[in-house]
């Protein structure tokens, strides 16, 4: 054995995807996980800026790990993610000059093992990783800890991102958007699935927009369809969605297909066209009314998700309230509300002010979180007495825990093994965040 590897990870589903492709290169290598950073010989972080919390996090991450590599200046330190961005970080450089290797978003860890194969407290050998299990050459190789363990996985199939949102720093830190090739996803899922996954989640900034920078490419609907035909997978699902670029086909293919959840992410962000258009969204509230009957009308009892954004530059009030009555009246199943926090580089904290005084941002996100509490308690009263498919990922604190198809976090008590394994629970109990049940 080579030695062991910890990774610091932060962010989108998206981050997780990615630093899944390094550790997968690490282990075949011959590193294993750890979960004690002062025992790893390779450190790797995975970085998020969407907020400047999360970018807080990231520069504490890289300053407590100094002592650490004066203790142990063998360690290797690696850095990625959108910290890093596509085109690199000089500044980076000269502030943390014991960082070893920095890599950008959706980066296949090649840097990495280069690094390594040139340090000379390593001697890289490639192990057949075959030989102890079932995996061809080129495909995502689990940590042991997660082999036959990780229920669902998430997979990358579009990197970057060609919208811009005026909010987002996206496209400056992860580049355009580039679809992955149809095989390639395929045999990732398919050596997914031979380590024990049960569900992928297909993974990209807009991933309606997949292969639209192909012509003549396929898109999500028939990703979708040759991702089905994987033996073994039992759900499949995706995000995160654009009101702009949701079409019937794809919809049609979410009602057909019987591995495909019923469950859209597709985020508002805002329900005022004013701010909307600040945004450079791309379309109006009465737009996304017209989306949410759509999905409603095409994939009946389907859940739906979206994203809002509160104190967005010059929001007043009244736009605020707009937010809210839209949000009232959709009625959806899960909202993720953030404060606005201006990114460098991104044309809304270059051209527009931050106008909106923390404290009103904090009143607007707590009466939407509020709102949307009421909301989700109600529809998931309707389960009660309900018997619901659920996809049993893990035990926590003595009962199993696992998702619907329609993403509800349902937990249970059972003494058989469930890990893995689709269960029939009757609904016994619901709140606005999870529901309980017994297995019938």
């Amino acid at each position: 054995m080579t030695g062991y590897y910890h990774l610091f990870i932060e962010g989108c589903q998206m981050n997780y995807a990615d630093v899944r492709r390094v550790a997968s290169e690490l282990e075949r290598a011959g590193f294993r996980a750890t979960d004690q950073p002062d025992q790893a010989d390779v450190l790797v972080l995975e970085t998020c800026t969407v907020r400047q919390s999360a970018e807080d996090k990231a520069y504490g991450w890289l300053t407590s790990l100094r002592p650490l590599k004066e203790r142990r200046p063998k360690t290797v330190i690696a850095v990625m993610g959108c910290l890093v961005g596509v085109k690199g970080n000089g500044v980076l450089r000269e502030r943390f000059p014991y960082v070893d290797v920095f890599m950008p978003p959706s980066s296949d860890g090649k840097p990495l093992l280069s690094f390594l194969q040139q340090h000379e407290a390593y001697a890289l050998e490639q192990q057949s990783v075959a030989e102890r299990f079932a995996i061809q050459d080129g495909d995502v190789v689990l940590p042991l800890h997660e082999r036959n363990r990780l229920v669902s996985a998430p997979v990358a199939v579009v990197y970057g991102c060609s919208h811009a949102c005026t909010f987002c720093q996206i496209p400056l830190k992860r580049g355009p958007e580039r679809s992955r090739p149809v095989g390639e996803i395929v045999a990732e899922v398919r050596s997914l699935v031979a380590q024990g996954v049960k569900e992928v989640v297909l993974l990209g900034q807009i991933v309606d927009r997949y292969g639209k920078d192909v012509p003549d490419g396929p898109d999500l609907a028939d990703l979708l369809r040759t991702v089905h035909e994987v033996e073994g997978l039992e759900r499949i699902r995706f995000l995160t969605s654009h009101p702009s670029y949701m079409t019937d086909r794809l919809l049609e293919t979410v009602a057909e297909l019987p591995k495909v959840c019923e469950h859209i992410e597709v985020p508002v962000q805002a329900g005022h066209d004013e701010v909307l258009a600040n945004m450079r969204r791309g379309y109006t509230a009465d737009d996304y009314r017209r989306l949410i009957a759509r999905i409603r009308e095409m994939i009946p009892n389907a859940s739906i998700a979206t994203d809002i954004i509160v104190g967005f530059p010059g929001e007043t009030a009244e736009q605020f309230q707009a937010t809210y009555d839209l949000l009232a009246e959709l009625r959806l199943d899960v909202a993720h509300i953030a404060k606005y926090s201006p990114r460098p580089g991104t044309v809304s904290a270059r051209r527009m002010e931050d106008d909106v005084p923390p404290e009103e941002k904090e009143r607007r996100r707590q009466a939407l979180d509020d709102l949307q509490a009421e909301i989700v308690g109600e529809i998931n009263r309707r389960y009660l007495g309900e018997t619901v498919e659920v996809l049993v990922e893990e035990q926590h604190k003595g009962k199993w825990r696992g998702r619907t198809r329609t993403n509800k976090l349902v937990f249970f008590e059972d003494e058989r093994d469930w890990h893995g394994r689709l269960a029939q629970v009757a609904i016994s109990w619901t709140g606005p965040w999870s529901m309980q049940g017994v297995v019938v």
